[in-house]
């Protein structure tokens, strides 16, 4: 598919470069927005920005990098902006991560009465670990793309998914022994 897109770039045609863009990563940059921003609004709001900031880079796409590198990188950079507006508005809003992951527990109950939460469990690792965990799990980022895309050294990338998993197994641990006893 990157190829086909590459061609269209080499020919200057923007337009069906850009639609076969939305049809390979609209989803997958609706994905990293919302694992970054942790609100389904501001995720697809930032998504849009995103395919706008990429319609308007497209005549400079030079090919340095591949293709899902470059709009990962537009993609992570357009999330971080909209981090820091929205750091500087602040509001307390139903669609918070912890609230909206409250009300999920209550609408969608665990398939058995003793299995934990994971959807709950990775949301409420630090950012930077759910931004790992979501590009590596969620997107099958390799550990060099994760890097590249979060703009973090390769050795952080590990420490930051090793952390998580040690500290989801001891979550998972703690929740599953507690639903057991009845707590």
């Amino acid at each position: 598919m990157d190829e086909e897109i590459r061609a269209h770039l080499d020919k200057e045609r923007w337009t069906e470069a850009l639609d076969q863009l939305l049809r390979q990563y609209q989803t997958k940059v609706f994905h990293l927005a919302f694992s970054m921003l942790g609100n389904r609004e501001q995720a697809e709001d930032t998504a849009q920005e995103v395919f706008i900031r990429v319609w308007r880079a497209l005549p400079a796409y030079r090919g340095a990098s591949s293709v899902s590198t470059w709009i990962y990188s537009i993609a992570r950079n357009t999330c971080l902006t909209a981090l820091k507006s929205a750091g500087a508005r602040r509001t307390v809003s139903l669609e918070d991560p912890g609230t909206r992951a409250a009300a999920e527990r209550q609408s969608h109950p665990p398939s058995s009465p003793h299995a934990p939460d994971l959807r709950r469990l990775v949301d409420d690792l630090p950012e930077k670990q759910r931004q790992v965990v979501a590009l590596f799990y969620l997107e099958e980022k390799s550990y060099e793309d994760v890097s590249r895309l979060l703009g973090i050294p390769l050795g952080t990338v590990k420490t930051h998914l090793h952390r998580a998993r040690k500290e989801l197994a001891v979550r998972w641990r703690k929740e599953h022994t507690d639903a057991v006893r009845g707590v």
